[in-house]
């Protein structure tokens, strides 16, 4: 069965998410400038890395190595054609993180973000171990109301992510690194429109 992600059209994806009355693109590039600078690394790895947002923020005079990894490759087709000034330091990597954790390369540092949500705790503790990072940073949706996916025009494009969706929550998320012995060591929060915060989670092996 394909993923769902792999039939969500790129353009559908980031027009609803820069909506105005959603406004995550916008806020997750922000954050990724930040977690791009947080920590002394010098390889990144990001999950989900979907078009690219973002990516400008990358610090070249500190990373080495940065991989991006999608299920989708059309994505990631799209993300070189966007970033043609990162060629030969993003290497992007089509993979289904539910199947294929071990084809994963190492990395100091994970970038999760609205991520976990769609491969569940179990499979992001396995991710996890196989990449073996020093620093993993993850960014949660939180609904204060019960719509988890913001009204839009661009709605019913998500209706297949229904099969894969797990609904994340911080206390268990810090419960389930701590398993794999990684512990909280920063903790942001973004409000969003519509209801919805971010919460950005970092942790340190």
């Amino acid at each position: 069965m394909k993923n769902p992600w792999e039939e969500i059209p790129l353009a559908d994806y980031e027009n609803h998410m820069k909506l105005d009355s959603v406004r995550q693109l916008q806020a997750m590039n922000e954050l990724m400038k930040g977690q791009f600078n947080a920590y002394p690394v010098s390889s990144v790895m990001i999950l989900g890395i979907a078009g690219g947002n973002g990516l400008e923020h990358i610090p070249k005079d500190k990373l080495e190595r940065v991989y991006g990894v999608d299920v989708n490759a059309s994505y990631l087709k799209e993300v070189v054609g966007r970033y043609p000034d990162l060629d030969g330091f993003l290497e992007c990597l089509c993979i289904n993180l539910l199947e294929e954790t071990n084809e994963l390369p190492k990395a100091d540092m994970v970038i999760a973000n609205l991520l976990i949500e769609y491969i569940g705790y179990e499979c992001f503790q396995k991710t996890i171990r196989h990449v073996n990072p020093e620093y993993v940073s993850c960014i949660i949706q939180i609904n204060m109301e019960d719509n988890w996916v913001s009204d839009s025009p661009y709605l019913h494009v998500f209706d297949g992510l229904e099969q894969v969706h797990h609904q994340i929550q911080e206390d268990e998320l810090t419960i389930v690194m701590k398993e794999i012995n990684y512990c909280l060591i920063t903790k942001k929060e973004q409000i969003l429109p519509n209801g919805k915060k971010l919460v950005q989670l970092d942790f340190r092996q």
